[in-house]
């Protein structure tokens, strides 16, 4: 099992290649920020899930849709965050996810280095 990377160094891998992101501990949690702005949590207290950045719409939908997967967490919920737990995973969603929340947390000229590819995408 050793070989086996953990869901906390995956999320690592999947936020590495956004532009200035930031590895730190928000309220006991590791957690990503972009200049100050956290965009991601990974909890760990009932089983691995992350907290990530949302827009209250995506927070509706993503819980209509599969309440087995995703919830509204406590305390970032009623701002729109999405709850996502990670027994089996898709790991290719939760990339997704994570970059449409690093999209809501960075500045615009951040978004435009990501969106072209820029010094920190793709590597």
């Amino acid at each position: 099992m050793s070989g086996i990377p953990s869901p906390l160094d995956r999320l690592r891998a999947v936020c590495a290649p956004l532009p200035e992101s930031v590895e730190g501990v928000s309220v006991h949690h590791p957690s990503f920020k972009v200049r100050g702005k956290s965009f991601v949590m990974y909890v760990d207290t009932r089983g691995p899930e992350l907290w990530i950045k949302a827009t209250a719409e995506d927070q509706s939908e993503l819980v209509a849709s599969a309440p087995d997967r995703f919830f509204k967490p406590p305390y970032l919920g009623p701002r729109g965050w999405v709850g996502m737990r990670l027994a089996d995973a898709d790991w290719t969603e939760v990339a997704e996810l994570v970059t449409d929340g690093y999209r809501l947390a960075a500045p615009r000229r951040l978004v435009r280095e990501l969106d072209a590819g820029g010094p920190a995408a793709g590597t």
